[in-house]
């Protein structure tokens, strides 16, 4: 890092010294998916927005930072490897680059100031039951009355939709063309009339996902986000966010030290510790490996003005690469992976848990990691963007 750079690091280690309570550091340590205790969340949200730093990636006239791509990596990486709690990505991350592009200036003035400080929480409103990796055969229908959508249909695998306020959805507008032809991107407040949700229970047994239900909901033309039937390009778009917008390459850093240090602690039946048994440390070397070559195509990404496909390479990479580290080190905590203890990850937990203390996270986080390379697009989805916009195959 260059010597500014290193002025830069210090300044935000000596912020995150400063702002971030033992609650809030046990919040971000006993994260087991991308979403980290609700409360906790958004009060770390406040405390960065207080400082300018809720949204550094947006553009500077709206409340973003105007750092350069390495500031932007060192401050994520302080953050991940402090512990912070994740903020909530959804407005931040995704919502907020699609109203900057296709947003009216009204819809700008209305939902940035909000998303920017914590006061709407937003939820996505993509999958159906019959429509998850096709996107395109979505049945959720908006018909237009006067002034307003009557929406009516289903969407599933909403993200903390239990907690948002809001929700940006896709739907059905028209049935004429090519399906990703009629649809179109609408925002609303989840207390409109005719919207409700179900929750669903993880196999961790918490809830953070929930199906939302539309029966003749009333949505407001205004909340239209770009043109009717063109939302397929809105969400395209949007997907390029959710996709290249996580940093992988940061996770890994922290899922490699954990898988270490429990290999260092546990043994093998044979009585060898897994840092010392050979299978096990070339297993280790090569996540390694492939976790340093994820980080530079990932800074190679980021640092394109159109990163367009490529955001699928990182999502694919990423996702499996995380699922394979945390199999690595669910397998060397063994038998510690068995004890429920899902009250250990309550921020207020003040009780003994059973063996290591990053047991409590390890075997859920290797369980959420199965629906990594389902959500935001599967594998199979994602080999297929690549296969046909960045290889050119037919």
């Amino acid at each position: 890092m260059s010597k500014d750079e290193l002025t830069f690091q210090a300044e935000v280690r000596q912020f995150i010294a400063e702002h971030l309570s033992p609650e809030l550091v046990r919040a971000g340590k006993n994260m087991t998916s991308v979403f980290a205790d609700y409360d906790c969340a958004l009060q770390w949200h406040k405390i960065l927005n207080a400082k300018g730093w809720a949204a550094p990636a947006w553009p500077v006239e709206y409340g973003g930072t105007d750092w350069t791509q390495n500031q932007h990596q060192i401050f994520q990486r302080e953050l991940k490897l402090g512990n912070a709690p994740a903020l909530m990505a959804l407005g931040i991350q995704m919502l907020g680059p699609i109203l900057i592009k296709y947003g009216t200036e009204q819809q700008k003035q209305e939902y940035l100031p909000r998303i920017r400080s914590g006061e709407d929480i937003w939820c996505q409103g993509y999958s159906e039951p019959g429509a998850g990796s096709d996107l395109a055969s979505l049945a959720t229908r908006a018909e237009r009355d006067g002034d307003h959508y009557v929406v009516n249909g289903s969407k599933i695998w909403t993200s903390f939709a239990h907690r948002a306020n809001k929700i940006f959805c896709l739907v059905r507008t028209s049935t004429e063309g090519r399906p990703q032809a009629g649809i179109s991107f609408l925002l609303a407040d989840m207390d409109t009339p005719g919207i409700s949700l179900s929750e669903i229970i993880g196999l961790d047994g918490t809830v953070e996902q929930c199906q939302v239900f539309f029966s003749d909901a009333r949505i407001p033309v205004a909340n239209l986000l770009g043109e009717e039937n063109q939302g397929w390009s809105v969400a395209k778009y949007l997907l390029e966010f959710e996709r290249g917008g996580h940093n992988y390459s940061i996770d890994h850093q922290k899922l490699l030290a954990k898988a270490r240090a429990i290999a260092g602690r546990q043994y093998a039946h044979n009585g060898v510790c897994y840092l010392d048994d050979a299978a096990f440390s070339d297993n280790l070397a090569a996540l390694e490996i492939d976790a340093m070559a994820l980080e530079f195509t990932e800074q190679r990404i980021k640092a394109s003005d159109a990163p367009g496909s490529l955001t699928s390479v990182a999502k694919l990479a990423g996702t499996e690469l995380s699922q394979k580290i945390s199999a690595l080190a669910s397998d060397a905590l063994g038998a510690h992976n068995a004890p429920l203890q899902r009250d250990a990850l309550e921020v207020d937990y003040a009780d003994e848990v059973i063996g290591p203390d990053n047991a409590i996270t390890t075997f859920a986080e290797y369980i959420n990691m199965r629906a990594a390379t389902i959500y935001g697009g599967s594998a199979e989805i994602q080999r297929n963007i690549i296969a046909r916009a960045v290889l050119g195959l037919k």
